[in-house]
């Protein structure tokens, strides 16, 4: 695939997201404040991408990836890896990315209501022009892809029924309310040129805490939700420290909530059971809910065990949805609760495959593990040797 190739040069963390970047950064972070820096307040020459967060910029730089089948170098006069480059009209790509923003969203308004009917993913399908000729191979070959929301199935089991057969399958109602913190150990592996295994530590708590760390080679790499709110540090950004808003927020919290799964039909709301389908070769029960704020998730359930092997949520941006898939494997019995000890998590730009060594159940936390993390500092240099 055209898109995966590019990305083998990117990598999984810290490169992969520098290369999602439009812009460069125009001025320094605001500490703790309480209102979204928006893309035209860090980024300079946003001309088109106005008026959203900076995490939803991001996330849109991704869907353009995706859906164009590019790299950053593409679009972006990037080549010393001078921030200021990104900001440059050097490229007729960027010029034409802008003007089909624009024709997008006045499809959309015109014939959909201002839906999003229509994004780049549409026309684009992983190609850098649309496709104007059927393909007899695509026509005949191509698996089946199916819809972000789902509907209630005719004769399908209900959302409880299916719920309540996956807390009897982690252990037990009992069992999971006895499980309210966990300390985790293990390895991760990102995508391409950081394909080695780094260190990893997860720190849990319920209800609805949850830092991860990634100890890089340039430095630690934290996801962070305390509950309310969540942040992503990592190094090789030029957003060192990014609050996470709207359905990126709502993503990462509901993974925080599913640490501790006793209470997950409250995480999501207006369940509904699909159509059975397939994961690896096995038959799943497909249920898909809907956050607070209208994010929504698909949760995918071993028809045989009842035990979760895959999560789908999607994040909103201003050129479409941007997925995020979470496989989860190997599970073992933790005081007498069932955790996955192998989790993959895929996204537009990258995947990290994560492996636990050890998991010490009901650990004390500082709750500064869950505070807004503070920005990476790379590691010292040592001196070459002789």
């Amino acid at each position: 695939m055209k898109l995966v190739s590019r990305r083998t040069i990117l990598g999984a963390t810290g490169a992969a997201a520098i290369c999602l970047l439009a812009a460069r950064l125009a001025g320094g972070q605001a500490g703790l404040a309480q209102k979204p820096q928006l893309a035209e307040e860090v980024f300079k020459n946003v001309q088109v991408l106005k008026g959203i967060p900076v995490d939803e910029f991001m996330s849109t730089m991704g869907v353009f990836s995706a859906a164009l089948g590019m790299s950053c170098e593409d679009c972006h006069a990037a080549n010393d890896s001078k921030w200021e480059n990104y900001a440059l009209d050097t490229s007729t790509r960027k010029r034409t990315a802008r003007r089909m923003i624009l024709m997008m969203s006045a499809i959309n308004k015109d014939n959909f209501g201002g839906r999003q009917m229509v994004t780049c993913y549409s026309c684009h399908r992983g190609g850098d022009h649309p496709k104007v000729t059927p393909n007899f191979s695509t026509l005949y070959n191509m698996p089946e892809e199916p819809d972000d929301v789902i509907e209630q199935a005719p004769g399908a089991p209900s959302p409880d029924q299916v719920l309540d057969r996956y807390i009897q399958a982690l252990g037990g109602t009992q069992r999971l309310a006895n499980l309210t913190s966990f300390v985790a150990r293990g390895t991760s592996a990102g995508y391409g040129p950081e394909g080695d295994k780094r260190p990893v530590e997860i720190f849990a708590k319920a209800p609805g805490q949850r830092t991860t760390i990634i100890h890089t080679l340039n430095g630690d790499s934290t996801t962070t939700s305390d509950g309310r709110d969540g942040w992503i540090a990592a190094p090789l950004r030029p957003v060192p420290v990014l609050a996470l808003t709207g359905s990126s927020l709502e993503g990462v919290k509901l993974e925080a909530e599913l640490s501790f799964p006793a209470q997950i039909k409250q995480a999501l709301s207006k369940w509904r059971v699909g159509l059975p389908a397939t994961v690896n070769d096995r038959e799943v029960q497909v249920v898909q809910g809907t956050g607070a704020g209208g994010a929504i998730a698909t949760l995918y359930f071993d028809a045989e065990s009842g035990l979760l092997v895959r999560l789908l949520r999607y994040s909103s941006s201003v050129v479409g949805r941007t997925p995020t898939q979470i496989d989860y494997a190997d599970y073992r019995e933790v005081s007498g609760v069932k955790m996955p000890f192998r989790w993959t998590v895929t996204w537009l730009d990258g995947k990290e495959n994560f492996e636990l060594s050890e998991v010490q159940p009901n650990a004390p936390i500082d709750v500064a593990k869950f505070a807004r993390p503070s920005p990476p500092t790379p590691p010292p240099v040592r001196p070459a040797t002789r």
